[in-house]
């Protein structure tokens, strides 16, 4: 009589728990860090002309660093306001494609997620990624987004009032405040080769292109990057599948 054996049972594990304080912790650190240079936009904000109200509104209703600071910048530089506002839309296009991420992984209430929505930047992105379970995700988005939205819409207010105080803010340097930022948090994000190089060319094309176009268009064209590193790889591509099919012809 033939032995029976038992089907070999397939254990998974779930992912290890993190602690909430751990969370919260993670959260306040990056909340605050970033929260606080929005000091540095209300100041820059003001020296580029735009009123108090402007300034605040800008904070409270687009609420996403960078193209707050390249719409400023632009202005200040004395760029057109229409070319300005491109520039930190399409900066500010990249936290739609967070969001299609992110509305999986959190997976919200409807009624909630337009709210949410306000919240889908660079650190809540960072932050809601780096966590093990949805639960902890949510936690860490939902301390994140509001210890970052508060503290950034209360230092532009700082800062824009405080202007004056401070005079020339170029001489402070405060611009590259949330742009250092910004950077910081996504360096630890290039992993692969074809991300390198996207932002390298990136770089590239906006630094080189800033002495002679008007301001806000080297943002614009810096976009190409993208586009130009995928057809270069697609290119590779065909040349190794086409060498394969001619060495497998031989």
């Amino acid at each position: 009589m033939a032995e029976q054996t038992a089907p070999l049972a397939i254990h998974t594990e779930p992912p290890a728990a993190k602690p909430d304080s751990a969370v919260v912790r993670d959260a306040l650190g990056v909340g605050v860090a970033v929260g606080l240079s929005g000091f540095a936009f209300g100041v820059t904000s003001a020296g580029s002309g735009l009123t108090l109200l402007q300034t605040c509104a800008l904070s409270l209703l687009v609420f996403t660093g960078a193209s707050q600071f390249a719409l400023v910048g632009a202005l200040a530089a004395g760029g057109n306001p229409f070319t300005a506002a491109a520039g930190a839309f399409f900066l500010g296009v990249r936290n739609a494609f967070y969001g299609l991420r992110l509305s999986q992984l959190l997976a919200l209430p409807r009624f909630v997620r337009p709210f949410a929505a306000h919240w889908v930047i660079d650190e809540t992105t960072a932050v809601t990624l780096a966590q093990p379970s949805r639960r902890s995700a949510r936690l860490g988005f939902t301390v994140t987004g509001l210890t970052l939205y508060v503290l950034w819409n209360l230092t532009t207010l700082v800062g824009a009032v405080g202007a004056e105080a401070i005079g020339d803010t170029d001489a402070w340097g405060l611009d590259a405040a949330s742009p250092a930022v910004f950077l910081a948090l996504l360096a630890p994000m290039l992993r692969t080769g074809m991300e390198r190089a996207v932002a390298g060319l990136a770089v590239l094309l906006a630094l080189g292109l800033l002495p002679v176009l008007p301001a806000g268009v080297p943002v614009l064209v810096a976009a190409l990057a993208a586009p130009a590193v995928l057809c270069v790889q697609g290119r590779r591509a065909d040349r190794r599948a086409g060498r394969t099919e001619k060495e497998e012809g031989r």
